[in-house]
């Protein structure tokens, strides 16, 4: 499998031979009734930046309050078997844009540098181009991580008509940032200039977002708002409502962050209400990867629930995240679905809710039919690769998830219907189900020229190597 091809699936488009080029499922009935009667759905996807599985109210979380997140699942579906396209930052934002695992899109791993294998091209198709052909103005705000000034990467060249926020990850970090940018243009913010902090630059991106609403209420619209809450710095204007607990400084500043962003979203909710379009907007909330490790007392909150692992891991506690879909008089209130599915499927699911087709040779499917509550068909595996200290691999199939550290290793396997925090390998007692998988991985992936294969015990030794050659030049 290949990348989809930006030229041929745009000209299939142009030409009206869809059914060459594009996804074998027709648009769903639901859609086209949708559309014969004028109106297409508004499409929000809110996206934050490491928040753990656990660390909202609706998910278990008992310390940090998410009042308007709680809401969205009071008054939609909430998914409790939802993944990540990866365990950090871009690769999961490329599966997302693009409907492809990490094993066929383009961008794999976090990494600095803007060659071929970091950014998205023109080749390269995604939900903003699909939903654009579709007739919706498009409009992303926040991180964006797959491209930056001046290279086929930039949002504005990947289909969106806005963009507004950070276009580099690292550069993301700091939240009295000095600029952002608004499409082509550097925002220089003068307020956090000669040493300043007073412009947070999330309260900056959650007035865009609203902005964009506004100007687009009149017409479907694709919204994409990916704020860094709650993302390493721990910067926020204020501790409230923390600031008197006895916490760790660092601890109470990643919870008011992330209550921080429950309040952009309860200002978002609030003006669909306003503007009158609450009833023609599905908005979607989920976060990018697991938590990170936050410093001493950095799992006081239990960020990741019941699952082994944080950011950067290739067990649940690193790839497994919340997902809220609400969407009156369509979604069911209140309801909990055990459906799995996983960043690639978002693509192909707006394209059916807009009455768009995806492109032929994704990796997702689209859940509609989950969010309606119809019978829905899965995936037979779901599979995530790993470009760090050398390379691993997880893999689900079933309620069976295997992980394996390096193409030469042995897979560890759990069953996560009786195992959900991966404690006990049973690899030796199953050896039909290990084959299954392995025989699967042999075709689960293609290689990249940006991203190979490296041995984890070859880059294991070289980077002690490393470390005790700086440690004794000092």
């Amino acid at each position: 499998m290949g990348y989809v091809n930006r030229r041929d699936f745009l000209a299939a488009l142009a030409g009206g031979a869809m059914t060459a080029t594009l996804a074998g499922h027709a648009r769903s009935s639901f859609a086209m009734e949708d559309q014969k009667a004028g109106r297409k759905a508004n499409i929000i996807f809110i996206l934050a930046d490491d928040l753990g599985y656990a660390d909202v109210g609706c998910y278990g979380q008992k310390l940090i309050k998410t009042p308007n997140i709680d809401r969205l699942a009071v008054e939609g579906m909430r998914f409790t078997q939802s993944y990540s396209g990866s365990t950090v930052c871009a690769p999961a934002r490329s599966c997302l844009m693009t409907g492809f695992h990490t094993g066929h899109t383009r961008i794999r791993w976090n990494a600095p540098g803007y060659n071929e294998g970091r950014i998205l091209l023109l080749e390269d198709v995604t939900i903003a181009e699909i939903l654009k052909d579709a007739g919706y103005a498009t409009g992303a705000v926040g991180k964006w991580g797959l491209g930056e000034p001046d290279t086929t990467g930039h949002p504005n060249k990947q289909g969106f008509d806005f963009w507004f926020g950070y276009l580099d990850q690292v550069h993301a970090h700091e939240y009295y940032t000095d600029y952002l940018w608004r499409n082509e243009e550097k925002v220089v913010l003068q307020g956090n200039l000669n040493g300043k902090q007073t412009e947070y630059s999330n309260d900056l991106m959650a007035k865009e977002v609203l902005n964009f609403v506004k100007t687009n209420k009149d017409k479907p619209f694709f919204l994409y708002h990916a704020p860094t809450l709650p993302h390493g710095k721990y910067q926020v204007p204020s501790l409230e409502p923390y600031t008197n607990e006895k916490w760790p400084e660092t601890q109470k500043a990643y919870a008011a962050m992330v209550t921080r962003l429950d309040g952009y979203i309860g200002q978002l909710m609030s003006l669909l209400k306003e503007v009158g379009i609450d009833q023609d907007t599905i908005v979607f909330f989920s976060s990018d990867n697991g938590p990170a490790n936050r410093g001493g007392g950095w799992d006081m909150f239990n960020s990741a629930g019941p699952f082994r692992g944080k950011k950067g891991d290739p067990y649940e506690g690193g790839i497994r995240e919340p997902m809220i879909a609400r969407w009156p008089g369509k979604i069911k209130p209140n309801t909990v679905s055990e459906q799995v599915w996983a960043f690639w499927d978002f693509l192909p699911t707006a394209a059916e809710i807009a009455g768009a087709s995806a492109a032929s040779g994704i990796d997702g499917i689209s859940m509609l039919p989950a969010l309606l509550g119809k019978p829905q068909k899965s995936h037979e595996f779901l599979y995530w690769e790993i470009h760090a200290g050398g390379f691993s691999q997880a893999v689900r199939m079933g309620d069976w998830k295997a992980v394996r550290f390096g193409l030469k290793e042995p897979l560890e396997l759990y069953n996560l219907r009786n195992d959900i925090g991966e404690k006990n390998n049973i690899a030796a007692q199953y050896p039909d189900i290990v084959a299954k998988i392995e025989k699967y991985l042999a075709t689960a992936r293609v290689d990249s020229p940006y991203w190979p294969v490296k041995d984890r015990k070859v880059e294991r030794k070289a980077g002690l190597k490393e470390a005790k050659t700086k440690a004794q030049r000092k």
